[in-house]
């Protein structure tokens, strides 16, 4: 057998039905994924709204339930990495739970990938808009102008200029994306590790609260539902990594860069999140009172309450990261439910104008601007109806997320199932590897589901005595169900099997005999 014959990770073969879409090649490398990567993830956006929360569950375990929401993270990310390496595509998961489970499994797998990042899109582009202002009042000394952001007519159009501009910046392709995604994935990054030294080096902190290495051991949370809901929110805040593989086919080496560029995000993130995490431990404490961490007049913005103790004069870098944060993660997370939706209308399960290219930019033309109509349209219905919606949509994204990611993780092991015991790198990372973190985000889904039932969770709405969150993560899963069922109809070609080829292709079962 010939060399090329043996690689580990052949590429997937024409007869699978697998194909280039058009993309720009070649146009990122590992670091420009890295950078990508983390501004999805928005760490600046999601620290300041998860941290407080996060405290209020399980107070100085913050660190243990942080690496508690990271290894099921790592974990799926093996196994997405595989995957990639046996088929970079940029539909990712729904490719993948096509190819493992059949059509109609992957169909829903990619939904749950664009609606967890429609929705996210329009909450981004919320909290963008409230720091625009807040940070124009910070400059201006007019404390009114913040105050702007709570008037309807106002927020809205404003609202919707920041999801035209990522749309734009998006749709000119991923050269345009990179540079502007370096300045901002820079400066936040910055400014959150200035605060972790500046708390750890302040004179006089609010609460002083030494460090331990029992602050870092999951089995030290007093309760599996505080845990249970810790890491229902640290799951949250490790959430958009996975933006790296949809890029694949636009990367040097689409075999290994989306791979090793995942991998290095969340591994760099979990930095990121232990170092701001202990410092405001450290200086603020886990009280109720005052600044104190757990106070839950503070879980709504924990930087907007902290960031000016700390940092003093310098607090409106914190304003600008978590505005930049927000609006660098606006952009880059429209690129995953574009090159989505680009594959699923390439393979046909989706109408083929899904899948038209930009000859000028070579990016996703169709596709980038349904997901910005889509985001949009989103936020200025859920607004309209109530601002408690928008949250607790936000909260049922969990659901969603833990379901696209753990179906993605199992389908590496059925997928890769005739291998899995060959040598012993193939059973840590084509099986044990995804199949635990599979596991563990799938019964995530649930008991979040039947938690997510009762009236009181979330923002305490409820129709007919059922929790709002569980109605509206489940009925978007259920919609999906019913626009599925009618693509079926419409177009049978996918759901035949005739776009893409269910299992392995001939030549990938050879070379791994």
């Amino acid at each position: 057998m010939s060399q090329e014959l043996r690689q580990d990770n052949p590429p997937e073969s024409n007869d699978s039905g697998l194909h280039e879409k058009g993309l720009s090649k070649g146009t990122v490398g590992v670091m420009g994924l890295v950078v990508i990567g983390i501004s999805c993830i928005a760490p600046a956006y999601t620290l300041t709204a998860g941290l407080g929360a996060t405290v209020a569950e399980v107070g100085t375990s913050l660190p243990a339930i942080l690496i508690a929401g990271f290894i099921p993270m790592l974990l799926v990310a093996l196994g997405y990495r595989e995957l990639n390496n046996a088929m970079p595509d940029s539909g990712t998961s729904f490719t993948w739970a096509t190819r493992a489970f059949g059509p109609m499994i992957g169909w829903m797998g990619g939904w749950g990938l664009i609606a967890a990042t429609v929705i996210v899109l329009s909450n981004l582009a919320a909290v963008a808009v409230d720091f625009f202002y807040i940070l124009i009042a910070q400059l201006t000394g007019q404390d009114w102008i913040a105050d702007l952001t709570k008037n309807l007519w106002i927020n809205i159009p404003t609202t919707l200029v920041f999801i035209a501009i990522a749309a734009y910046i998006s749709y000119r392709g991923m050269n345009a994306t990179k540079v502007f995604q370096y300045v901002l994935v820079g400066f936040q990054v910055g400014v959150l590790l200035l605060f972790a030294i500046m708390a750890f080096t302040s004179d006089a902190p609010f609460d002083r609260t030494p460090i331990t290495f029992e602050m870092f051991n999951p089995a030290g949370v007093e309760s599996f539902t505080a845990f249970a809901a810790g890491i229902s929110l640290s799951i949250f805040v490790f959430w958009g990594w996975d933006v790296t593989l949809t890029m694949n086919e636009e990367t040097t080496d689409p075999n290994k860069v989306p791979g090793r560029g995942a991998t290095w995000t969340v591994l760099i993130i979990i930095a990121l999140y232990l170092a701001v995490a202990t410092g405001v431990l450290y200086w603020a404490g886990v009280g109720t009172t005052g600044l104190g961490a757990g106070n839950p007049d503070n879980q709504e913005s924990i930087f907007a309450v902290l960031s000016g103790p700390v940092m003093g004069p310098l607090a409106i870098l914190m304003s600008l990261a978590i505005m930049s944060s927000s609006a660098a993660s606006l952009q880059s997370t429209m690129v995953s439910p574009a090159r989505t939706l680009l594959a699923m209308g390439y393979y046909k399960a989706l109408p083929s104008s899904f899948a038209k290219i930009s000859p000028r930019f070579m990016s996703p033309s169709v596709a980038t601007v349904a997901s910005a109509v889509a985001a949009a349209a989103f936020y200025v219905i859920t607004r309209l109806i109530s601002e408690n919606a928008l949250w607790d949509t936000i909260t049922a994204l969990g659901l969603m997320i833990c379901f696209y990611y753990g179906l993605t993780a199992l389908a590496c092991v059925w997928y890769f199932r005739d291998e899995l015991f060959a040598s012993a790198r193939n059973i840590i990372f084509k099986f044990l590897a995804p199949l635990v973190g599979g596991i563990i985000l799938l019964v995530m889904f649930f008991a979040t589901a039947i938690e997510s039932m009762k009236p009181s969770y979330g923002s305490g709405s409820n129709i007919g005595g059922v929790g709002m969150v569980f109605i509206l993560g489940v009925g978007v899963l259920l919609l999906g169900v019913i626009v599925m069922l009618y693509t079926r109809v419409k177009h049978p070609a996918f759901f035949k099997g005739e776009t893409i080829k269910t299992g392995k292709n001939q030549a990938q079962k050879n070379l791994s005999i």
